[in-house]
């Protein structure tokens, strides 16, 4: 017998996510990676989980996507676990930009000429040459089984379709990459340092891998469904705090007053969010906003945060 919040849920969740239905017309696919432009334009789906482990679902909860961003925040923990605060945040800075996420201006106007913050491409790229490993292989099959432990799932794996898309059009990184070697942030091969990062954004998932996931992150670094211990608390209050105030890109404030929970989005349509304690959330919806996020995602997310009134503010 499920608990009586989450029978609410599953009893509501399907007006809910009917009225989000309509904003997935007002967004579109993304296309600046070619390969993500195949996703459906129309899928909206959402999978939560308690630390009991039950499961409420709806919509396209199905469909799998890639990580892109979404991954940025557990690349995040796995750097700090490798390296530690102070040589972590030695590179990568801890402050919102307002700038978009692929943005190369305040490295130049800004000094030190570090990233502001590891939810940006620039910090991203960064964390990604922080993970402990004598080769992109090794760097990034410690990343992979990282995820797939998080999740629950040893059946994750690249989308390699993606990755080469992504690695084929994916100048601007390069170029934010080889600015930062420059700066004296990268050292070695950027290309390498490159093959970590375009690989971890293209890991394939489904709305319940992220609600495992997000789980762990509401539960303090436990997993409650194994008990095991599997992220420090102090990174797991690192890491959602970047998430509130930078994790929705340049909608975080938005997000943060409409939703008023810790998230991270992807420009394929995902969104990981947690109730602190209670419940791990996944959300896909490819169509986006002009902010790069989910269109139908978010607002299924405000309507279920303010009927269960969730904010954590």
């Amino acid at each position: 017998m499920m608990s009586p919040e989450i029978e609410t849920i599953r009893q509501q969740l399907p007006g809910w996510l009917e009225a989000s239905l309509p904003c997935v017309g007002r967004g579109k696919v993304a296309s600046y990676i070619p390969e993500l432009s195949k996703a459906p334009h129309d899928a909206l789906g959402i999978t939560l989980m308690n630390p009991q482990g039950e499961s409420v679902t709806a919509g396209d909860c199905g469909l799998r996507f890639t990580m892109q961003s979404i991954s940025k925040v557990f690349t995040l923990i796995l750097a700090l676990m490798d390296n530690g605060e102070d040589a972590v945040f030695s590179k990568v800075g801890m402050e919102p930009t307002g700038d978009n996420f692929n943005s190369m201006l305040k490295l130049e106007l800004v000094r030190p000429g570090i990233p502001f913050n590891p939810m940006i491409n620039a910090g991203a790229i960064t964390v990604s040459s922080l993970i402990r490993g004598e080769s992109p292989n090794e760097k990034s099959d410690r990343i992979l089984q990282f995820l797939k432990e998080l999740a629950g799932n040893t059946d994750l794996e690249y989308d390699l379709g993606v990755y080469r898309s992504e690695s084929d059009t994916g100048n601007l990184n390069r170029s934010i990459a080889f600015f930062l070697k420059e700066n004296g942030v990268l050292s070695g091969d950027i290309e390498k340092v490159l093959e970590v990062y375009f690989l971890h954004c293209s890991i394939a998932v489904d709305c319940a891998d992220l609600a495992r996931m997000a789980l762990v992150l509401a539960c303090n670094g436990s997993d409650p469904l194994t008990g095991k211990a599997l992220i420090p608390r102090r990174y797991v209050q690192i890491a959602k705090t970047f998430m509130t105030t930078c994790g929705m890109y340049n909608a975080s404030g938005e997000f943060a007053i409409q939703v008023g929970l810790p998230a991270k989005s992807g420009v394929s349509g995902g969104i990981l969010t947690f109730v602190p304690g209670r419940y791990g959330i996944g959300v896909v919806g490819p169509a986006l906003n002009n902010k790069g996020n989910s269109y139908a995602g978010v607002h299924l997310l405000q309507s279920i945060s303010r009927e269960m009134d969730w904010s954590i503010f």
